[in-house]
């Protein structure tokens, strides 16, 4: 990549960042600080782990203590997302992990892909940072929907259901209402999104068939992924939600 391409990105997400910018300015969505610091934070990462990923593919024995790194930073990322819950982030490790993992192992016991860092890492990462999303986006909806509707809950919890018992239907609406964004990428796939992993496989030469073939792969994956993991973190904050009634988290 030349020096004229370098700065015609720059130049590029310099003008992106402004149009978010002057939305948040115009919506007063206060969201200015975050998104700035996101940025600066996203440059400095991507800078640094093509170092990273080369040295893990140099030396496979590496991948995995990469990926226990990639679980803890999604599990603290989302955990964060959910900081008024006591052991969010247990919570939230627990079913991003178990999300990923189990959809990497039907991947692999399937041999759909090579089993080597090559292939497995990325693949992982993606998986993670899918169940990371729906994680958050399940636990945020699961409090929310329980403050909202917290006289039901009491309600409930008179009659003699558990704490769990009490909340699990608004755990089932948020981990339906997590995964809708999902569903709808793999419904209009080709249609309305060309997937990142498709556009990167493009690029890098590989034929449109081969392509899709293996976004296919990854997004069945994220369903699997990010399904489990909305299932998990509902089930593990459930009998805390039931207990109190949870405020929600205006921050970001």
């Amino acid at each position: 990549m030349g020096t004229g391409q370098i700065g015609a990105i720059a130049l590029a997400l310099g003008a992106l960042l402004a149009v978010f910018l002057v939305a948040d300015q115009v919506a007063a969505l206060r969201l200015r600080r975050d998104v700035i610091t996101a940025t600066v934070r996203a440059v400095v990462q991507m800078a640094a782990v093509g170092t990273v990923i080369r040295v893990v593919f140099a030396t496979p024995a590496l991948a995995p203590a990469y990926l226990l790194v990639m679980l803890a930073a999604a599990g603290f990322t989302s955990g964060r997302r959910l900081r008024p819950l006591p052991r969010a982030w247990a919570a939230a490790t627990a079913a991003i992990t178990s999300g990923a993992a189990l959809a990497v192992a039907v991947i692999v016991a399937c041999r759909a892909v090579p089993v080597d860092a090559r292939h497995i890492v990325p693949l992982t990462a993606q998986l993670i940072g899918g169940a990371m999303t729906a994680t958050t986006l399940s636990g945020q909806r699961f409090v929310d929907q329980v403050h909202a509707s917290w006289e039901e809950v009491e309600g409930w919890l008179a009659i003699g259901a558990s704490a769990a018992d009490a909340v699990r239907s608004h755990g089932r609406l948020a981990a339906r209402r997590a995964l809708v964004p999902a569903l709808d990428q793999t419904r209009n796939v080709g249609l309305v999104v060309l997937p990142g992993a498709y556009v990167g496989l493009l690029l890098a030469g590989a034929s449109p068939l081969d392509a899709g073939k293996l976004q296919l792969l990854v997004l069945i994956g994220l369903l699997a992924a990010e399904a489990v993991a909305t299932v998990v973190v509902t089930r593990l904050l459930g009998p805390q939600l039931g207990r109190a009634r949870p405020q929600p988290d205006v921050g970001t």
